[in-house]
Parts: C-alpha cells; sequence; structure tokens
C-alpha cells in the first residue's frame, strides 16, 4: 500500500497538482516564525489565526491554523489547476471505490474554492480543491459550519 500511496502522490506533483496540508497549532505566531525558517520563506497569507505558503519547492500548500483542539494535521489534500483537474480527482476517488463528499463552492481558509473530500480507509480526511480567489473572511456566512471537515 506503501508504493501505491508513493506513486499516486508522484503522480499527482508531475500533473501540477500541489499536495496540501494543513496542521492545527497552539501558537500560530511562534508557528508562522519556524515555518518561516524551515521554508526560508513568509507566508503567501497571513491572518490572526491562519497562515499559508504557497511553496514551489517542494510543491505543496502548507498551512496553518490556530486551535485549542490537539495539535497536529488536520487534514491532507490536493489543490489542482483547474476544474477538470478536480473532476479527474473526483474520477480517481470513484476508481479507488471511496466515497467522495463534494462540497461544492465555498468559502473557507480565506479562499473562494470548490471542493470534495474523501476518507482514506484509514480515516485521514483528504481534500480536492481548486481555488477560484481570495476572501476577507475565513469561511463564509456566520451560518456556514466548519469549512475544513
Amino acid at each position: 500500500m506503501g508504493d501505491l500511496f508513493l506513486n499516486f502522490l508522484i503522480l499527482n506533483l508531475i500533473l501540477m497538482n500541489r499536495i496540501h496540508i494543513n496542521l492545527k497549532v497552539v501558537d500560530l505566531q511562534n508557528s508562522v516564525r519556524f515555518y518561516n525558517a524551515m521554508f526560508q520563506s513568509e507566508p503567501t497569507v497571513l491572518k490572526d489565526d491562519y497562515a499559508k505558503w504557497m511553496l514551489e519547492e517542494p510543491l505543496v500548500n502548507f498551512s496553518i491554523v490556530e486551535s485549542s483542539d490537539q495539535p497536529g494535521i488536520e487534514h491532507l489534500g490536493i489543490q489542482t489547476e483547474s476544474q477538470e483537474g478536480l473532476q479527474d480527482l473526483y474520477n480517481r476517488v470513484d476508481q479507488a471505490a471511496g466515497k467522495l463528499r463534494e462540497e461544492g463552492d465555498t468559502i473557507c481558509c480565506y479562499a473562494k474554492s470548490t471542493k470534495g473530500w474523501v476518507t482514506d480507509p484509514s480515516g485521514v480526511e483528504w481534500e480536492m480543491f481548486h481555488t477560484t480567489g481570495e476572501s476577507l473572511t475565513f469561511r463564509g456566512d456566520s451560518d456556514q459550519k466548519a469549512c475544513c471537515a
């Protein structure tokens, strides 16, 4: 299973999709300082409760969100460059016999995106999304439930 997963990641990097990693952190400012040094780069997006680095080397969308929950991986994901790329990912979920939960157009993490979710056999949440713009708010309407779940 490990080789299959590694091949999946390599294929996505070749297709110019971007791996997405979202971590929950206790202290955002301290974490931003740490990751700035690790990546030798400032965040692309920096808010009071959120930071995101759109890295080219490695090709990854790495974000952290301040949370009172247990620190660690919030979820993993794949960001596509196009709506067609997102549809391709949805088709892969079907081929893997996964259950796609389409969220559609949404606002989450200060971005406007079209997205869907799948849970792997071990219970790890994977987000698949295509970002279409920026947002001034972390989520859309105040009535909207949590966007990263």
